[in-house]
Parts: C-alpha cells; structure tokens; sequence
C-alpha cells in the first residue's frame, strides 16, 4: 500500500507564531515576504524567516514564503535579488500569482500556485502542472467532485483552504478596492469593500434591504469534510489566517491536528507530512477564535446552494452561540445554557436592528450574569461568547508540546560501551565510548533506563530504551547524561542532514494556454508576464486593471447570491419579487450594481454608475 503524506498548512503573522503552527501540529507554515505579500500588513525580515524555518525544519516540517502580488517591471529584479536571499536561508518553497517571475533568473526553489491565480478547472491546474509549479492552491469555491475530477487529470499536489475567513470574490478576481480607492487586492492592500454595511436598492430606488453585510461571508469550517478531502486527492490543507494573532493559529492549528491524527488511525494509507506528536495542554476548540459563524462553503453539497454562506448582521466575530437570555434584572441577566461562563468574558447578541452588540461581564454567579455595562437584552435572545477569558489565558502560556519519538539502545562494545539513538524517520546516531568497566554492587537496569529516558528540553522524547550488556556494569548518573547529550546533539546533526530543501528549476514552456485572448482578468502587469503568456501561443494580452483601469466592467466575480439570500432565486428556491432590476448596493458614495447570471449560478458586481453623495 503506497502511503500520502498530507500536509496542514498553517498561517503565520511572523515567525514567533509560525513557530507555534509547527509546535501546535502544522507540518508545513506559510509566512509573508519582506515585500510582495499579498498581507501588506504580514511581511517578515529574512532574519526572522531563518529563525523559523531553522525550528520548523527540526520537525522536517517546511516554510513557504508568500510573494503572491503582482508586480511591476521595476519591481522585478527585487524579487529576483530576494528570491534568491530566500532560497539560500533554506525557504522551501514561493507561492506566486505573478507568472512574470518564472522568467527571472530563479534559483533551484519550488513554486506554489497562489489561489491569487484563480485555479478552478482541471485545465487550468493541467497548464500550472507543465509550467512546473510544484503545488497548485485551487480555489475555495469548488465543490468535492470537482476537485476529484482536477485530481484524476493531474499529479501536482493540490492545495485547499479549510479554514478561515473567505473573499466573496474568486480570488484575484476582485477589483473594488482598486477602483474606488487605488488599493489593489492583488497587490495586497485590500480595503475589504465586503466587509462594509450596504443598502440594497431597486432600479427604481425602491430600499430592499438597510445597513446590512450583504457580501460579508462567514467563515469556513471543513471539519466534517477532511475525509473527503483526502479521498477526493487533496495533499495539502490551508488554514487561512496570515493577519490572525497567535492565539487563534495555536487553536486552529491544534484542531485540525487533532482531526487529521483520528483520521490518519484508521487510514493508513495516509500520515502526517512532517515528525513529532503534539501534546496539548487545553482543549481545542475552532468556535472559541474569531469566526462570524462558519460554513463548510459548497464543499460537499449535492445542491451548493442548500447553506446559507453569508452573514448578513456583521463582520466581526460572533463566537460560539452560549444559550438564551431567560430574566432581565436591574443590574444583570440570567442565561439559560449549559455553557459556563467566566468573569471577564466577552458576550454580544444581534439587536432588533439586525446589528452585533457586544458588552464585557464583570462577574458571573451560577447563571446570573452582571455585566460591567447593562445592555438592551431581552428574555429569548440568543446571546454569543467572542471572547472566552479563561480559555485565551490558557492559550497565552505555553500549550502545546511536540516531540519526536526516539528509540535508545546501550551496547557494550569490547573497549566499552556504544549508545544507538533512532528517530521515527529512521535516522540513527551511533556513540562510542571508551570505558573500564567496573561491575556493579547492585542491578543497574532500571537507573541507566531512566538516565537515557530524560531527554529534557530538547525535541525528543524516548519511546523505549533497551540495555545490550553482558554484565552488569556501574556506569554514574553524569556520565550516562553526558552520553545521552552528545549522542542527542548527534541525531539532532542527522536529521539536519537528512533534511532536504526542495529544489526544481522551472521549464522553459511553450504549452498552449487554452485561450487566445486574455482580458484584466489575467493579472498582468509586467513584460515579463505578458511574455509569459505570449510565449504559450496567446494572442493577445490586456494589462491589468491596476496598470489600465475600464468602466462598465465586472469588478467581483463570486457564488454568494444576495437573491438566493433574500429567498429571490429563481432556479434553486422558484422565489419572485416585485422589485425592478438591477439591484443596487449602496455604502455613502459608493454604489455598486449588480448582475446576475443564474446559468452560471454567480453574482458580478460593477460600479454602479454616477456617484452619489454624502
């Protein structure tokens, strides 16, 4: 039976929290570059990133550097000098949108296709395959028998988002920041547009619906899908999360871990792509980190359109859901739950209004809650926890441990004794030591088994210890810790050994790309890209929308409906309304229109016309 290894692939803010994605159980962490990071707000010193990666490759867990922007001409030969600063730190891998960077003069380092590249069908992956991209990151939108279907036309290994928050646009395909506010998305200075509160207005003007999140999504949860995943031919799977705090990449992490270990017990044509056990010292739990309340996202539905996917009332993040308010008092409120609730807790419900409140808890006594500030709370209303004092303080201490187990064998040798120390990888370090032996007044077994056990702070841990001797020999305490150190320091020399960079040059292709007219979509901003692209018998290449703006054209691109929303679809609900179309969102001064294609079953978004004001 041939075994996968999958990866989980989590996000890292910098490396103190990518450093404890790997602690926590990620076999693989991304982390954004100095520059040319689609976080803006994420890059990293290349200090920093050798510093991870030195500890994730301990665990021959890997470190990929996001350098998914596009970029201009000038901009290039940078990222051609920092590719290379990031290949020789031992970076194992780019993940690019750019395709004008696999003309520069590039080290022998994997590239990832970003989701920034819009990888939705199997000829799209099959192209990214022939170019020689070592993984391909596929969109968030496809549901499970379409990624089995990319998978049975491919052998690149493929990447997807199972956690996180979620772009209503098909990433890469999303130009509203830019329009309105020359803040590209592709060049990662996003303005959210998504997350706003909007009006939806008829073609007359006519108000469908007031200040509410009408493209703000909820965020992904694939728990109950992994499995399927798996079995569909996924190798890598991406928590999102690169501008998360530390609190909320150990919880995930730990999750998923978790999740993936049960798996891996009973599927054993699958394991884990890196080494080491987790230990935890809390419970994890993916409601208890910012959520606005989660959606498995299309995945493993027969009809994609039987979840609701939005969350309409806010942004931020709601939590896990606690109970119901049961009295109102003076100064506090009973809930009626199961769930304990802690002083200093966060709460929050949605008001009459339809918006998120939130309010702080000073005490808590039995099931009565006395805030620090009475809020409007009603009997009957369902209350949310978005910030679990107890449970972030647990987090905010060291939480996890990972150890990789090791097999340790004293043996006497004529001039003295030798100590084996094997790893789970099967790496081995042999020891030799001169010594006289001396016989011992009484057994010496169960001392020299626990001296060889205390591995301490170092990565490992002793799974079983055995003594090859034919006598029984007196060998002191210190002399078996000084053994057991150098044997250590010397598996710890293999495994970094054993380790070993991915490296692969990128081809020089000419494969046809499928299309022979390529419009803003395409991303392109550079010669090098529109080369790129001719070079695979395109015709013709229009610059990005960031280089040449248009009007009148799709600025977002998505699944989420606001007519299947609203109960308006007239494929999947047969819904009617007696509102004139196109529809209208409205923020102050921006207005976006909206159009929808229910053949494709997507909703596109265009600005709306002549502005309006205050």
């Amino acid at each position: 039976m041939k075994i996968r290894p999958i990866e989980l692939l989590a996000p890292a803010k910098n490396a103190d929290t990518g450093i404890e994605a790997i602690r926590h159980g990620a076999d693989a962490v991304y982390i954004g570059a100095p520059q040319f990071s689609a976080r803006s707000a994420a890059g990293n010193s290349l200090e920093d990133i050798a510093r991870l990666i030195e500890f994730a490759h301990q665990y021959h867990a890997r470190v990929y550097i996001a350098l998914n922007t596009i970029l201009t001409d000038e901009q290039l030969p940078e990222a051609e000098a920092l590719i290379h600063k990031l290949y020789e730190i031992g970076a194992d891998a780019l993940i690019v949108q750019d395709m004008g960077i696999l003309s520069l003069n590039l080290p022998p380092i994997a590239i990832h296709a970003s989701t920034q590249t819009d990888n939705r069908t199997a000829e799209k992956v099959k192209f990214m395959e022939a170019c020689g991209f070592s993984q391909v990151v596929l969109a968030r939108e496809l549901t499970i028998p379409q990624i089995k279907e990319i998978s049975s036309q491919t052998k690149v290994p493929l990447e997807v988002f199972i956690h996180g928050a979620l772009c209503v646009s098909y990433s890469g395909q999303c130009y509203v920041s830019q329009a309105y506010t020359n803040r590209s998305a592709n060049r990662g200075e996003c303005a959210q547009f998504c997350r706003l509160p909007y009006r939806l207005e008829d073609a007359d003007g006519k108000v469908i619906a007031s200040n509410q999140h009408l493209l703000s999504l909820k965020d992904m949860n694939r728990t109950s899908s992994l499995e399927q995943l798996l079995d569909a031919g996924v190798t890598s799977l991406k928590i999102e999360g690169r501008l998360k705090d530390v609190s909320y990449v150990k919880n995930i992490t730990a999750w998923y871990r978790k999740q993936l270990d049960e798996i891996f017990k009973r599927r054993h044509e699958y394991k884990a792509a890196s080494s080491g056990r987790c230990s935890f010292n809390f419970t994890p739990a993916p409601e208890k980190s910012f959520n606005r309340g989660f959606t498995n996202y299309f995945i493993d539905k027969k009809n994609p359109r039987q979840e609701e996917i939005a969350n309409f009332a806010t942004p931020k993040s709601q939590g896990e859901f606690v109970g119901m308010v049961k009295v109102v008092g003076k100064n506090f409120f009973s809930v009626s739950g199961v769930i304990p609730l802690n002083n200093g807790d966060g709460l929050c419900y949605i008001n009459e209004k339809g918006d998120l409140v939130g309010f702080r808890v000073n005490r808590v006594e039995e099931n009565r809650v006395f805030p620090a500030e009475m809020p409007a709370v009603r009997p009957k209303m369902r209350l949310f926890r978005n910030f679990d004092q107890e449970f972030e303080k647990q987090l905010s201490k060291p939480s996890a441990e990972r150890k990789i187990g090791v097999s340790i064998e004293l043996k006497e040798v004529p001039f003295g004794f030798a100590l084996h120390m094997t790893d789970e990888n099967k790496r081995t370090a042999i020891v030799s030591f001169p010594y006289e032996k001396q016989p011992a007044q009484s057994p010496q077994r169960d001392n020299i088994i626990r001296q060889l056990s205390k591995l301490g702070n170092t990565i490992f841990t002793a799974r079983n210890v055995d003594i090859s001797t034919r006598g029984e020999w007196f060998i002191p305490a210190s002399q078996l810790a000084e053994w057991r150190r150098i044997a250590t320091e010397k598996l710890m020399t293999v495994r970094k050994i054993a380790f070993r960079q991915p490296m692969k040059r990128i081809p020089d292709t000419t494969h046809p790309f499928g299309e022979q007219k390529l419009t803003y979509l395409a991303n392109v901003a550079n010669k090098n890209a529109e080369r790129f692209y001719i070079r695979h018998q395109v015709m013709e290449v229009a610059p990005a929308f960031e280089v040449k703006p248009l009007n009148d054209v799709p600025l977002m691109f998505m699944k989420h409906c606001i007519k299947y929303s609203l109960g308006y679809c007239p494929v999947h609900q047969k819904g009617k309304h007696d509102f004139r179309e196109p529809f209208f969102l409205v923020n102050k001064s921006t207005r976006l229109r909206l159009e929808f294609d229910c053949k494709k079953c997507e909703m596109r978004v265009y600005k709306g016309g002549e502005e309006l004001r205050g």
